[in-house]
C-alpha cells in the first residue's frame, strides 16, 4: 500500500485567539481550517477535548464522551 506524501499540525484549539483566555471552536477555528486547506494540509490533529479533571489535566477527564464547556 502506498502511501501520498501529507502534512498536518498538532494544535489545540484553546492555542487559537479567541474572545476570552482561550480560543474557542468558532470563527477562528474555521479561519484556521481555511488557512490550513489554503496550505494544503492534510490533518489539523488536537489534544484531548474534553472536561479536564484533577489538576487541570485533559488526560485525566471524568467522560471520554463528554466535551470541555469552555470550547
Amino acid at each position: 500500500m502506498e502511501l501520498p506524501r501529507a502534512f498536518g499540525i498538532l494544535l489545540h484549539p484553546t492555542s487559537l485567539p479567541g474572545p476570552w483566555v482561550c480560543g474557542v471552536l468558532g470563527k477562528e477555528a474555521k479561519s484556521f481550517l481555511d488557512w490550513l486547506s489554503e496550505a494544503r494540509a492534510r490533518f489539523w490533529q488536537v489534544l484531548p477535548l474534553g472536561p479536564t479533571g484533577f489538576g487541570d489535566s485533559p488526560y485525566q477527564s471524568f467522560s471520554a464522551f463528554a466535551g470541555n464547556p469552555y470550547l
